[in-house]
């Protein structure tokens, strides 16, 4: 066959399938959906499942038949995987599996609350949310440094580390001057000191990105442990006894049932975060520099000739995500806890995983970190109610929810086309 005949032979269009990405899902969601009609329904009391909006099993409360609502909202779940199994149009993908999610999650829950010991069938929906929030607060900040680091065109696995040493030096150094000011920047410094040597390595030397946030992570691992046995464990009280902040209360929006505890009485953290998420998205889809970061993250090439300095972008973007890391790990040691060994405890991959489930984008990334959150969370609370359910699959929940979201309910996603790949310039 001559040449010209090869090149005129049409290729035909390649069938997708029946097996769409939404049917896919729609099966698993009618797998959830009979799960929580039939299994949770026979396992729930006749008991009423109380969602209390207050922090106590006092005031008004949302209460339903544990069997019924459990029985209800697998329902739910299952019409919802039914309705995608039939072909819904993909503009609907994202509302209907939030739907179906939320039944599943309700059903599960109708079933836990109403089978707990008499006393504590109700569930705190303040305390959850306020928890929800608390928990995201450090995969907030480092979901951030992500996309700071990637719409740049670096990839940031090393934010385990960023929060890690931000969460070391504000103990320290809040410790060694007794002021949360003077930790929460050493806190910024330290996360930019761990973003320096990822800049360094991964942008000027060309050594593999990856790799080399892995090194960072375990770098951090290293110096802030054997600190922490030669200065923090002997010295407690001089090194490791850093002040916290306290929660700041705004007036009337605290006021606002079940969203004023969790959203407006809380510490400058919190505020902060949620102040980035926004300044970001505005910064990112709405400015120069938001427009030359994601031009160097997509094409560096191109923006180079149009005169951005693709180079010096990428660093300044990189410490600037240090920055936003290492305040982040700063939430555990200068508002809840005391530093201990490797106490940010993988929260750094999640993070990751929340910026790549949140598709590279600061609002995105945020609902993410608060699906993570409530992962988290809701462990914790049916820990504290007795739950049948083995503590070992409690702890495991963030983790699970992870794999779920980032394997198979992100879908089809794509990385900036420069993520990754470092820049010659010629």
């Amino acid at each position: 066959m001559s040449t010209m005949a090869v090149e005129d032979v049409a290729v035909a269009p390649v069938d997708a399938g029946f097996w769409t990405r939404t049917r896919k899902v729609g099966l698993v969601l009618v797998a959830l959906g009979l799960l929580g009609a039939v299994l949770f329904g026979a396992l729930a009391t006749g008991e009423q499942a109380r969602f209390t909006l207050s922090e106590d099993s006092a005031g008004a409360a949302l209460s339903i038949h544990g069997t019924v609502g459990a029985v209800a909202f697998g329902l739910v779940a299952l019409l919802a995987g039914v309705a995608m199994l039939a072909g819904l149009p993909k503009r609907w993908f994202t509302l209907v599996l939030g739907v179906g999610l939320v039944a599943f999650v309700l059903s599960f829950l109708c079933w836990q609350v109403s089978d707990a010991p008499p006393g504590q069938n109700f569930m705190p929906l303040v305390n959850i949310l306020r928890g929800t929030f608390v928990l995201a607060l450090p995969l907030i900040f480092g979901a951030l440094a992500g996309v700071l680091c990637e719409r740049s065109g670096v990839v940031n696995v090393a934010i385990e580390g960023q929060l890690l040493m931000g969460a070391f030096s504000g103990a320290l150094f809040g410790s060694i001057s007794g002021s949360v000011w003077v930790g929460l920047v050493a806190a910024a410094i330290g996360g930019a000191t761990i973003s320096l040597l990822l800049a360094v390595f991964a942008i000027r030397y060309l050594v593999d990105q990856v790799v080399i946030g892995i090194v960072l992570n375990l770098l951090a691992v290293g110096v802030t442990g054997f600190l922490y046995e030669r200065l923090m464990q002997t010295e407690a009280d001089r090194y490791n006894s850093a002040p916290r902040f306290g929660n700041w209360e705004i007036p009337l929006l605290s006021d606002i049932p079940l969203l004023g505890p969790a959203l407006f009485q809380g510490n400058i953290f919190l505020y902060l975060g949620l102040l980035l998420v926004l300044v970001l998205h505005v910064g990112l889809f709405r400015t120069r520099w938001g427009l030359r970061t994601r031009a160097v993250g997509e094409h560096p090439t191109a923006a180079d000739t149009l005169g951005v300095k693709v180079l010096r972008l990428r660093y300044l973007n990189v410490l600037l995500a240090g920055v936003v890391a290492g305040i982040g790990g700063a939430s555990y040691t200068l508002a809840l806890y005391s530093f201990t060994k490797n106490m940010i405890g993988g929260k750094g991959f999640i993070a990751l995983a929340a910026l790549i489930f949140g598709r590279w984008s600061p609002t995105g990334a945020l609902l993410a970190a608060l699906f993570f959150g409530f992962a988290d969370q809701l462990g914790t609370y049916l820990g504290a109610i007795n739950s049948i359910i083995p503590s070992q699959f409690l702890a495991m929940l963030p983790y699970l929810a992870t794999i779920l979201a980032v394997a198979g309910l992100v879908g089809r996603v794509r990385a900036p086309a420069a993520d990754g790949k470092p820049y010659i310039k010629g």
